[in-house]
């Protein structure tokens, strides 16, 4: 619970408390009016349609590209380290032989705009307004 979950249930537990919790969760998440589009900046990312822009103008992103992206505009002005992004991106541990956080956030620097990713030398990067 102080990792950021909301309900936990202990083992063995009836599938009918199960169906409750759910059904409880989904109506106080479902009126909780939920955002769909991320904003930063000039940044815009449109979780329902996984459409990015930058100014307006629509950009292509694939999906580990729109991931990231979408990690960065959830944690503006946050470092995240290439343990944080591997995990929450890619759904696994840290190899440290790995530079895919960086290769990535290079593709985004190019479509999105490189002055919105900066390296914290050491740490890992950071979403910042890009002016």
């Amino acid at each position: 619970l102080e990792g950021g979950a909301d309900d936990y249930m202990a083992k063995p537990f009836r599938f009918e408390e199960l169906l409750a919790r759910i059904r409880l969760r989904l109506r106080v998440d479902g009126n909780s009016g939920e955002t769909t589009t991320l904003t930063h900046g000039k940044l815009k990312l449109d979780l329902r349609t996984r459409r990015a822009a930058v100014e307006g103008r629509e950009v292509d992103l694939s999906a580990r590209e729109f991931a990231l992206a979408e990690a960065f505009l959830r944690n503006p002005g946050q470092v995240l380290s290439r343990e944080q992004l591997l995990s929450r991106v890619w759904g696994y541990d840290f190899d440290p032989g790995s530079n895919v956080v960086d290769v990535y956030v290079r593709y985004l620097r190019n479509k999105l705009g490189a002055a919105h990713f900066v390296t914290v030398r050491g740490m890992g990067y950071r979403l910042v307004d890009g002016e």
